[in-house]
């Protein structure tokens, strides 16, 4: 090969990689962060399923909890009581997510219903960081 068509050919390849990693950069969309808790008193034999805009997303038994990256915008956040028994029909929530934003919930048990409760206010990212997070040791807290 001469010279000249290597240079193209470099020169090509790299116009395409801008090209692909532009195109991969544009479709995405930007993320709230969504936490969901048990408030301690839910019972140790409970548990229940969560769904965002009718997709199952897991089952939060005692000692655990639910942290993920949402689209912003608008979601539905269903919860429903595990093992299903008797009549506890699922419970809706809509959230409006903003990106960077946190959004909490605990949930709650009443009478056979599960139910999502907003955490306290949404907190922006400068918000997060003046109360410790991430990365400040003093005021980290493990949710559970």
């Amino acid at each position: 090969m001469t010279t000249l068509t290597r240079y193209i050919s470099r020169i090509f390849l790299i116009v395409v990689c801008v090209c692909a990693v532009s195109i991969g950069t544009a479709g995405a969309q930007p993320l709230g962060r969504l936490v969901i808790s048990r408030s301690p008193n839910f019972g140790w034999n409970l548990g229940f399923h969560l769904q965002i805009d009718g997709t199952p997303v897991t089952n939060i038994v005692q000692g655990h909890h639910y942290h993920g990256w949402v689209p912003a915008g608008r979601h539905v956040l269903t919860v429903s009581k595990v093992p299903y028994t008797g009549y506890s029909g699922p419970t809706s929530t809509i959230v409006d997510v903003q990106p960077g934003w946190t959004y909490a919930f605990t949930a709650m048990w009443d009478s056979n219903f599960v139910f999502l409760r907003p955490s306290g206010a949404w907190l922006t990212p400068g918000e997060l960081w003046q109360n410790g997070w991430p990365g400040r040791p003093s005021s980290v807290r493990t949710i559970y």
